[in-house]
């Protein structure tokens, strides 16, 4: 499990495809304080780690994506010069700064707008029909491994619906979303509760 606060920024240094796809990313963690089998969440996709290497502000992380994984992310997310946002799994005692998140990409968002809203950045990302009803005011997403806030939800003809979201300096400059423009898609997870929520309120109609 994750909480959605990113705590560092890495790099996608290296691709190889073996029976899966073999990924190395650059990032200031210490690899001496992770361990083989750990789970890092990167953009929002929980990976294992299988291999360590470099030094305390330089690691090198190594990860087996599989292609379900390939298939189920951003297109063009792996690749070499991708920058991935970070987050060590939450560990018991650990602060619940976000909210619950599993690190299961659920579907793929698109950004429809991208607006100066006073020094923060205003962002409108549209999701598909068939994740829509999960999506409500003042609930909680997952976007690229970061925990947001709706702060808007505009149901759109055909099902889809566009979603509001407010990015504070500080979450533009510490992750990805700062580099975010219209056009651009993003893995989106939607809350644990809502899942639940829709299969009891199914399950009782």
């Amino acid at each position: 499990m994750f909480t959605g606060i990113v705590t560092a920024i890495g790099t996608i240094e290296k691709i190889e495809k073996r029976q899966d796809t073999r990924v190395t990313v650059a990032c200031p963690f210490d690899p001496e304080a992770i361990d083989i089998g750990a789970s890092i969440a990167c953009s929002g996709v929980c990976l294992t780690v299988v291999e360590l290497a470099g030094e305390a502000g330089a690691a090198r992380i190594g990860f087996d994506v599989s292609d379900e994984t390939v298939r189920r992310t951003v297109p063009q997310m792996w690749q070499e010069g991708r920058t991935l946002n970070l987050e060590p799994a939450l560990r018991l005692g650990d602060e619940l700064g976000g909210h619950l998140v599993t690190g299961h990409v659920d579907t793929v968002g698109e950004v429809v707008a991208v607006k100066d809203a006073g020094g923060s950045t205003k962002l409108a990302i549209r999701i598909s029909r068939d994740f829509a009803p999960f999506v409500a005011e003042k609930g909680s997403i997952t976007v690229d491994g970061v925990s947001l806030t709706v702060n808007d939800v505009r149901d759109r003809e055909g099902g889809a619906c566009d979603f509001a979201l407010n990015i504070i300096p500080h979450t533009g400059e510490v992750t990805t979303l700062g580099a975010l423009r219209q056009g651009d898609s993003v893995n989106l997870e939607i809350d644990v509760l809502a899942r639940y929520l829709m299969r009891m309120q199914s399950l009782k109609g």
